[in-house]
């Protein structure tokens, strides 16, 4: 397929740029349409009518079919692209499904939930919830965990777990979450954005 994608996505949103960085990785040629969801651009007749849920980011196909949901998106990539970033291997393959679908349920409602209030609505700690801090915690630390004996998520390269996972944890400081307690994520995130080629993320350190 060489025909170009239309990716909608805002570019603040780790959920969309995991969609960016995986096509990037794959080659893809694409149009990136900006889509800001403060401004309430998903929330227009226009983009209704293409994704009813008024979400990014949201992928339409050379064929003018429409695709949502991150994890989908990046799944539906490397399924048709042959990208290499699922393990053919039957466990690993599930073990990879495993961390995409407790990055939306565990992780993103906690630590990207958070950062949103706190670095975009410029809410006090005060104002937003603390469950979200307990929440974001407990996920970090089984990331840390699961970290420790493994340079990778899921085996010894990168999969589309790390791509997914890393969106929202290189800007946790963002959302007021210390990776300093965490040195197995912190040398994974140095490790994946090496990997995609990306700028490595502001940290409070670095922008004092």
């Amino acid at each position: 397929m060489s025909a170009r994608l239309n990716i909608y996505g805002d570019a603040i949103s780790g959920n969309c740029l995991k969609v960016k960085w995986t096509a990037d990785l794959l080659g893809l040629q694409y149009d990136w349409i900006e889509t800001s969801v403060l401004e309430a651009e998903t929330r227009t007749p226009e983009f209704l009518a293409m994704n009813p849920a008024g979400q990014v980011p949201t992928v339409v196909l050379a064929d003018g079919a429409v695709l949502a949901q991150s994890n989908a998106i990046i799944l539906y990539l490397n399924k048709v692209h042959s990208g290499g970033l699922l393990p053919q291997e039957p466990y690993a393959q599930g073990k990879v499904f495993e961390w995409l679908f407790w990055e939306q349920y565990s992780h993103e409602t906690a630590i990207a939930v958070r950062r949103f209030h706190k670095h975009y609505l410029k809410k006090s700690d005060a104002e937003i919830d603390p469950k979200l801090m307990e929440k974001g915690a407990a996920a970090l630390t089984l990331m840390e965990n699961a970290l420790k004996d493994g340079a990778y998520l899921v085996g010894e390269k990168l999969t589309l777990a790390d791509i997914s996972l890393v969106a929202y944890t290189r800007l946790a400081h963002e959302g007021g979450f210390d990776l300093e307690p965490y040195p197995a994520i912190r040398r994974w995130i140095a490790r994946v954005e090496r990997d995609l080629g990306l700028q490595p993320a502001q940290t409070p350190e670095r922008a004092a």
